[in-house]
């Protein structure tokens, strides 16, 4: 087992990257110590995490294989107890894993994600025009566009109304921020179930086209499928991972085409395709970084590292995309000309993200249709001052300040 002192991560996320390169250079696995003392294993290599996320010995499920929260050594106020606390898919294990995925799959099949495309596209109209109207301007680009569209969409998805969403999205916002106490974090978990019960109320009275309505009817057919406390962390699993990582996506994307403005260039005259930017984002800057928490059901050897069965483990997706020993030297640049784009931010395995179509859906749309709005678009700070946000969850900045000239 590795001796070595654990590193605390830093709750701020200052510098993510930089912070994964010196993870990665001592080795395939690494202690660190979390908000409230908690020792997790960090990996950092494109290979060893390519090789976790598909290996039956490693579990998302604390309530089956992580002793400390089993026997009560997790306190119920610990700052990240929402990521472990939750029953739902993403923390499902064996059948109970493929049980919920395959009950959720079934809102997320190409034929869905293509009759959204209306919507995605009166969503985007409707918040260009708003930033039309006050063109000239300077805006925070990821407050009026970067985070409202997808987070509309998605509560369109599980048929949220806009004052529960805009209520909701306070409680996600701080669920994904590293420097909350300990009562603020135990406040978020009572927050967001709470919001997710009215939810669920509201659609057992009213049902509609909706996958709220779509689980609650699985439930309450057969209510072995699907317990009470599943639907609930279910429907806010689909909230937030819809919504915050598309958030972050733009905000990443749009700061990298408007800081390299010969990348751009190759998007407008057509050298490039919108799927690059796509990939090539997602490879140097994931929206996701670290996903709490995946477990060793037993021993695991990595390397010459061993993982103690139960011992959590912390995967790094930001740090996939910037490993040399995946992409070379020049890994950290941002080139869209780049053949292999190859990064995990949508997950591998048996968690690969079930709204991959719609992210990209979205994200093309998007994107597409502000730079054309928007032809001449710019940064109206200095890159170097972009805040990045309070955590090492997540990647993308505290604002995005842009300068706005429609298109004539």
């Amino acid at each position: 087992m590795d001796k070595r002192c654990p590193i605390a991560l830093d709750p701020t996320g200052s510098n993510i990257h930089a912070e994964a390169a010196a993870l990665r250079a001592q080795g395939p696995a690494t202690q660190v110590e979390l908000p409230g003392g908690v020792l997790v294993w960090s990996l950092n290599r494109h290979d060893v995490i390519k090789s976790v996320l598909t290996d039956p010995r490693v579990t998302k499920s604390a309530r089956n294989h992580w002793p400390a929260f089993i026997n009560g050594q997790i306190p119920p106020d610990w700052e990240l107890i929402s990521w472990v606390a939750m029953d739902n898919m993403v923390t499902a294990y064996g059948k109970d894993h493929v049980r919920l995925r395959r009950l959720v799959g079934k809102a997320f099949t190409p034929r869905r994600t293509e009759a959204i495309r209306p919507r995605v596209e009166e969503l985007t109209r409707q918040l260009l025009d708003a930033l039309e109207a006050v063109s000239g301007d300077v805006v925070d680009l990821r407050e009026q566009f970067a985070y409202p569209l997808p987070a509309r969409l998605v509560a369109d998805l599980i048929g949220m109304t806009e004052d529960a969403r805009a209520k909701t999205a306070k409680v996600i916002d701080m669920m994904v921020d590293t420097t909350v106490t300990p009562e603020q974090a135990q406040a978020v978990l009572a927050g967001w179930r709470g919001a997710m019960a009215e939810l669920i109320e509201t659609k057992r009275r009213q049902p509609g086209e909706d996958i709220t309505s779509d689980l609650i009817a699985a439930r309450d057919e057969d209510g072995s499928r699907l317990s009470e406390q599943e639907l609930t962390d279910t429907i806010f699993a689909i909230l937030g991972a819809g919504s915050e990582t598309t958030i972050n996506f733009f905000d990443n994307a749009i700061t990298a085409l408007l800081t390299h403005p010969d990348q751009r260039e190759l998007v407008t005259s057509g050298k490039a395709s919108w799927d690059d930017v796509i990939d090539e984002t997602l490879r140097v800057e994931s929206p996701l970084a670290h996903l709490p928490l995946r477990y060793a059901v037993m021993d695991i050897q990595l390397d010459g590292i061993t993982i103690p069965q139960g011992d959590p483990i912390l995967v790094n997706y930001s740090a996939v995309g910037r490993d040399p020993a995946l992409h070379g030297d020049d890994a950290d640049r941002f080139d869209l000309s780049r053949a292999d784009k190859q990064h995990l931010s949508f997950g591998h395995g048996p968690h690969y993200c079930l709204g991959a179509g719609i992210a990209r859906l979205v994200a093309t749309i998007g994107l597409s249709s502000l730079f054309e709005r928007f032809p001449d678009l710019e940064l109206a700070a200095p890159a170097s001052d972009l805040e990045p946000l309070p955590t090492f969850i997540m990647n993308g900045h505290r604002t995005l300040p842009v300068r706005l000239t429609a298109a004539a």
